[in-house]
């Protein structure tokens, strides 16, 4: 287990458009994404909803708009989160989903002095920007979700460090929305399990034996209790 215990640092929910993936998160908890923008590297684009305690909910989807450096609408690799794969955008078809999370490393903690000590535990970091904020993030080189034992499929965090001293959270309209739980289901929970407890995230999540994976999040806010995502099929 990692000496300093990581914070979560934000929920992710993927989406065919960004606009349907606005539209799903208002429609479940009251309240619209806004902000956001580019990321160049990986042509997506994002929307922001500030939660308490300075965790905030990511809408992401594949920006139609953006081109590489050969003017092709490809990034030239893969992009994160899965959103190149077959399975995924054939999901994305039926609705916008909670498909991840993000755990911050903070000093005096170094990810990238991490990764290099444990390369087979923590994907490679990549350097990506947006607008005046700058980060590092990782990233397995074919755009999967983390994986570690068989387990992963948006189960295990992705590991954010952020090189801007401002985080995203600071400049999000206060929303009155709490985050009071998430939970993994997985059919290898028990790699799950261990693979959370050394990364020192197993304090930010609960961990429950599934059939199939998938994230499920319940919030307070100001319109009463409200969830995203849900159990598929438990053992």
């Amino acid at each position: 287990m990692t000496a300093t215990p990581l914070r979560l640092d934000h929920l992710v929910v993927s989406a065919r458009t960004l606009e349907e993936g606005v539209q799903y998160v208002a429609d479940k908890l009251g309240a619209t994404p806004t902000g956001g923008g580019a990321h160049p590297l990986m042509r997506t684009h994002n929307r922001l909803l500030g939660l308490w305690g300075g965790v905030y909910l990511e809408v992401i989807a594949i920006n139609p708009g953006a081109r590489s450096a050969t003017s092709s609408p490809s990034p030239g690799r893969a992009r994160l989160f899965a959103l190149d794969d077959t399975d995924v955008q054939a999901r994305l078809e039926k609705g916008p989903y909670l498909s991840h999370w993000v755990a911050r490393v903070e000093p005096p903690k170094d990810l990238a002095r991490w990764r290099a000590q444990y390369p087979q535990r923590i994907p490679e970091l990549v350097p990506m920007t947006r607008g005046d904020l700058g980060w590092q993030l990782s990233v397995p080189l074919d755009g999967s979700f983390p994986q570690w034992q068989g387990a992963g499929d948006g189960m295990l965090p992705s590991l954010i460090q952020w090189d801007t001293p401002r985080h995203p959270s600071q400049a999000l309209e206060d929303t009155g929305i709490v985050l009071r739980s998430l939970t993994a289901y997985h059919p290898q929970a028990q790699a799950l399990r261990e693979q959370l407890e050394w990364l020192g995230a197993a304090h930010l999540i609960n961990v429950e034996e599934a059939l199939s994976p998938a994230l499920a999040a319940q919030f307070e806010t100001p319109s009463g209790t409200r969830s995203l995502g849900a159990p598929r099929t438990l053992v």
